[in-house]
């Protein structure tokens, strides 16, 4: 019965296949078939030798099923002959051409072809970390970001090793680093691939490789090249930014805001903040700071937060109006900053020096303790800090016959219009 089903199949498929299956295309297709049948049983040992011959005898555009049973048949026999390393390494290279030979004349599967090549390669080459090296970069560059996500992580893993024994030099383990980062980047965000971006970044960081003078000479004159390539520059702020002692830099700075300018969200506006901030400009703060606010993917308690540390920026950096902005929206946000807005706006009120006569002098005095008290019952974790300033600003309130001398009595009301500033207050005296 088996040899009539052979028999049958090799009849039927001659009449009109010749042409597909070679010059010998009957013993091709008989070999086709007595491999299957074995093979469909799970008799590998039967199907091997038949399916060699068919391997010798077919072309292999033949048949891709005769390729992807093939890459079965020599696992099985690696297996079996694990100790054995000449024989087993002749078989590995035979694995390897079968996969490129489906890659080769079945383009429609090709990226699949290579991405089970880059397996077997990490499977059974373990110990040939240049042949991985050299077959994972391969199958990178022409599967891009559909190659496995565990090859970026095993071609940047050979390349530290291979700098370490003196194969590559920097520059190509920082090459691949942001070339395995720009496809990682394109991936979908889940726990298997956050892992594996990690696990890269964490490589080179323990790495001998990265410092900063080598990662500016080796980005700086490709951000001036393409200075519009997002990959190219998130890298640049990932890697400079790893780097201990390595974002003082204009490459560093310019990269950032590049980033922002051709990704703009809510935390590439807030790190541009930071690092104008930490230059001391405050204009430019200001404005990425609001952009950060401004943006959608933030909500009101975020947003309160971005306020908070504005006006506390702000403040320091004696932008009192513009803080006193800041903290009023950061409270009116957000109840749980209320306390800390109080606070700040007391102090704001405190420190400004407003001109004029006597009591207007001394009329931001009276709106510091305003804000003060409202800071402490707020937030009761805050009175003894508070009580301690209203005690200070109390001292220069004007005294009762001073007041008077202006027409002003303990009691009235009054508004305050300071350094761009406005508040209605209450006149209060020494007495």
């Amino acid at each position: 019965m088996f040899l009539t089903a052979v028999m049958t199949t090799i009849g039927s498929v001659s009449l009109f296949g010749q042409g597909r299956y070679g010059a010998d295309s009957a013993e091709c297709i008989k070999y086709l078939s007595y491999y299957k049948e074995y093979y469909k049983q799970k008799n590998y040992d039967d199907a091997l030798p038949n399916w060699r011959k068919a391997f010798k005898l077919c072309p292999p555009s033949a048949n891709q099923t005769m390729l992807i049973d093939g890459t079965t048949l020599m696992r099985q026999l690696i297996s079996k002959n694990k100790a054995n390393a000449v024989y087993k390494d002749a078989l590995v290279d035979t694995l390897m051409t079968i996969h490129d030979l489906r890659a080769q004349n079945f383009p429609k599967y090709a990226e699949t072809a290579l991405n089970n090549k880059g397996l077997d390669m990490i499977n059974y080459m373990q110990d040939e970390p240049k042949a991985i090296y050299d077959g994972l970069k391969e199958i990178i560059s022409v599967n891009k970001e559909k190659a496995r996500p565990q090859f970026f992580l095993f071609l940047f893993n050979a390349a530290c090793s291979l700098y370490e024994s003196g194969v590559l030099t920097s520059e190509d383990v920082l090459n691949d680093f942001s070339v395995s980062m720009s496809y990682m980047e394109k991936l979908p965000a889940n726990e298997t691939n956050d892992k594996i971006r990690t696990d890269i970044e964490n490589l080179l960081a323990t790495s001998n490789v990265a410092n900063c003078d080598n990662l500016i000479a080796l980005f700086q004159p490709r951000f001036e090249a393409t200075p519009d390539d997002l990959a190219l520059v998130t890298n640049i702020v990932k890697l400079l930014g790893s780097t201990e002692g390595c974002t003082d830099n204009e490459l560093f700075f310019n990269a950032a805001n590049k980033m922002h300018e051709l990704d703009p969200s809510s935390s590439s506006a807030y790190f541009v903040y930071k690092l104008y901030a930490g230059r001391g400009e405050v204009d430019n703060a200001v404005k990425y700071m609001e952009e950060a606010i401004a943006a959608e993917d933030t909500d009101a308690a975020q947003d309160a937060q971005y306020y908070f540390e504005l006006a506390t920026f702000c403040y320091k950096n004696s932008s009192n109006a513009k803080a006193f902005e800041c903290a009023i929206k950061a409270a009116e946000l957000d109840s749980a900053l209320a306390g800390k807005s109080y606070m700040l706006i007391g102090s704001i009120w405190g420190s400004q020096v407003c001109p004029g006569n006597e009591i207007e002098k001394r009329a931001p005095y009276w709106v510091a303790v305003d804000y003060l008290v409202k800071a402490k019952n707020a937030d009761p974790t805050l009175a003894e800090e508070a009580d301690r300033l209203i005690a200070q600003y109390s001292q220069y309130y004007p005294q009762t016959a001073e007041a008077f001398m202006y027409n002003y009595n303990k009691g009235d009301s009054y508004t305050v219009s300071c350094g761009g500033m406005r508040a209605v207050t209450t006149v209060r005296t020494q007495d």
